[in-house]
C-alpha cells in the first residue's frame, strides 16, 4: 500500500503531511526532520485527528523509514524572507538538499523524489545530478501552484468555476515564469471567442495585472503571514495523487530538459505526463514567439544560478 516520506517539518512539510493525511492517498506517512522533537509534536497533533480521516499510520521517524516509501517529498530548507527572491536561497538549500540525498541513498533508490525546496528548479537539478537518478524519477513541484493561481484569477474575471479554466504557467517557479496566454481555454474556447459570446459577457481581462498578480502572489502572502503553505500543499497533494494513482495526468512540474523546447541540461517547468514511475513523458506544447523567447530567458536565469552551485 502507498507510503510517503516527507523531509522537513516546517510550515510547508507539516501542511503537506496534514493535507495528505486527510486525502486518503497513503496508508503510511513518515515525517522526518533534524529537529526530532518538532516532528514528533506535529505528528502527535495529527494523530489526535485520526478518528476523523481515512485510516493512515502517521509517524515521526528517521531516514531508515524511507525504505518503503513510494514517494519521498523534500521540503527542508531555509525559509524565504519578506522581500527575498527564491533564488537568494540557493547556496544554503543546495547544501541541505545534497545532504538529504546522501541520507536517503542507503535506504531507497526506487521512490519518486518530489522536490519542493526553493528555488525549486535549481534544487531539482541539484538532486538529479547528486543522486544519479533518472531525470524522470525526480521532479520539482514547479509551476503547478502558479498555474492554479493563474486559473483562479481568470475564473474571477470570467465568473466561471476555476476547474473549467485550462491555463498554464511554465519556466521558472519564480520571477521569470512564463504565463501562456496563447493557451488559455475555457471549456475548450479561447479567451477571444469566449468574450464574443453574449451569454458569457464579462469585463475584458487586464493581462498585465493578472500576470503581475500571478508572479507576485508569494511575495504578498509572505509579507502578510510569513510563509506560503496551504496552496503549495494542495499542489503537492495533486502531484502525489497523480503518482500514487498512476493517472497519466498532465501537470507543469519541474523537469530536466534534454533537447525539449530547444533547451538542454536545465530544469524548469513544462507540461509533463505524471504516473506511478514519475514523469512518463514531456509534452512540447505550441508556444507563440514571445512565449518561446520568454522561456529561453527564464532558462538562462535558472542556468546562471545553477552554475554557481554546480560542482
Amino acid at each position: 500500500m502507498p507510503q510517503i516520506a516527507i523531509i522537513g517539518a516546517g510550515d510547508v512539510g507539516t501542511t503537506i503531511a496534514y493535507t495528505l493525511q486527510i486525502s486518503g492517498l497513503a496508508t503510511k506517512i513518515v515525517l522526518i526532520d533534524i529537529n526530532q522533537k518538532l516532528a514528533q509534536g506535529q505528528i502527535m497533533d495529527m494523530n489526535h485527528g485520526l478518528f476523523f480521516v481515512p485510516p493512515v499510520h502517521l509517524t515521526a521517524g528517521n531516514y531508515s523509514e524511507c525504505s518503503g516509501a513510494d514517494v519521498i517529498i523534500i521540503t527542508a530548507g531555509a525559509r524565504q524572507k519578506t522581500g527575498e527572491s527564491r533564488m537568494a536561497l540557493v547556496e544554503r538549500n543546495t547544501t541541505i538538499c545534497r545532504s538529504i540525498v546522501d541520507e536517503i541513498r542507503p535506504y531507497n533508490s526506487t521512490a519518486v523524489l518530489l522536490i519542493v525546496t526553493n528555488p525549486v528548479d535549481v534544487m531539482t537539478q541539484v538532486v538529479i545530478k547528486h543522486s544519479g537518478l533518472s531525470r524522470f524519477q525526480v521532479m520539482g513541484s514547479g509551476t503547478v501552484l502558479d498555474s492554479a493561481r493563474f486559473r483562479y484569477l481568470i475564473s474571477q474575471y470570467c465568473h466561471v468555476d476555476a476547474r473549467n479554466v485550462h491555463a498554464y504557467v511554465i519556466g521558472e517557479h519564480g520571477d521569470s515564469e512564463v504565463i501562456l496566454w496563447s493557451q488559455v481555454r475555457i471549456a475548450g474556447t479561447s479567451l477571444k471567442e469566449f468574450f464574443k459570446e453574449s451569454a458569457y459577457a464579462c469585463n475584458p481581462i487586464d493581462k498585465e495585472s493578472v500576470t503581475e498578480a500571478v508572479k507576485d502572489s508569494a511575495y504578498h502572502i509572505i509579507e502578510a503571514k510569513g510563509a506560503t503553505n496551504y496552496g503549495v500543499s494542495l499542489a503537492v497533494r495533486r502531484i502525489v495523487e497523480a503518482i500514487i494513482r498512476d493517472e497519466n495526468s498532465l501537470l507543469t512540474v519541474s523537469t530536466l530538459l534534454n533537447g525539449e523546447y530547444g533547451l538542454d541540461d536545465i530544469c524548469l517547468s513544462v507540461p509533463c505526463i505524471i504516473n506511478r514511475k514519475g514523469i512518463k513523458s514531456i509534452v512540447e506544447t505550441a508556444l507563440d514567439q514571445s512565449e518561446e523567447k520568454a522561456l529561453k530567458k527564464s532558462a538562462e536565469i535558472i542556468r546562471d544560478t545553477y552554475i554557481k552551485v554546480a560542482r
